[in-house]
């Protein structure tokens, strides 16, 4: 139902007299663990995401060494070590790729190092960075700002960027640019799971970002509401 991002159809099943049940908002205790729906779905996600990134990228994951020469493995990126995002580096290390995330959760780095997972870490520092839940909190623009360019290198260093970083009842923060995706190598991908939510990586179906196009050597793999959250 989403009530805290649809607040229009929220409304308009209120005004029918319409008894609905938000399972995405159930809490995460362990009398409520059956249902909790959210955690479900993005492990399922972050997992897809995986699997849609190595069918697009015009290469493999893993080291393969050949009569021809060895092949090195692909770099994939994740932003955001939530539950789709610990799934996104369970799977890319399964399918051999070399694989690091971020998070500005400093709880995070333990639960990616447990994956297998190189921790990228910033120096910046996020403020009250989680809530009761262990969700993320919203931070100011100048943070987000500071984000953006200290992730610019290891963004344009990565052949797979998965971006799934979210916050309850808020849009999603941008987190790549065109200004990044325009220094990855070509044929990279992007899948920002968190499209659903406005984006990490704000582009229109054609392939633009906000500030233009950014050329046909760069592939994008964006799930949206018909991607890999709502399959």
């Amino acid at each position: 139902m989403r009530p805290l991002g649809a607040q229009e159809s929220v409304q308009e099943i209120a005004a029918r007299g319409v008894r609905a049940f938000a399972v995405e908002l159930m809490p995460r205790t362990t009398r409520a663990q059956s249902m909790d729906v959210l955690s479900s779905m993005a492990t399922i996600a972050g997992y897809k995401a995986v699997v849609l990134a190595a069918n697009t990228l015009p290469r493999i994951f893993p080291m393969m060494s050949t009569a021809a020469g060895t092949v090195t493995p692909a770099r994939v990126f994740i932003i955001g070590a939530g539950v789709a995002g610990l799934q996104a580096i369970a799977t890319s290390r399964r399918l051999g790729a070399v694989t690091s995330a971020y998070d500005m959760r400093p709880i995070a780095k333990e639960q990616v190092m447990s994956l297998g997972g190189r921790f990228v870490e910033l120096p910046i520092e996020a403020k009250d960075a989680q809530d009761a839940s262990g969700y993320a909190r919203a931070q100011d623009e100048e943070f987000y700002r500071k984000q953006r360019e200290l992730l610019g290198k290891v963004v344009s260093e990565s052949d797979v960027v998965i971006t799934t970083a979210v916050i309850p009842g808020k849009r999603a923060p941008v987190l790549v640019t065109s200004e990044m995706v325009q220094k990855m190598s070509p044929g990279s991908v992007i899948v920002d799971v968190a499209a659903e939510r406005g984006g990490n990586w704000r582009v229109d179906p054609c392939g633009r970002d906000r500030r233009g196009a950014w050329g046909d050597d760069y592939r994008a793999a964006k799930p949206g509401k018909h991607g890999a959250l709502s399959r």
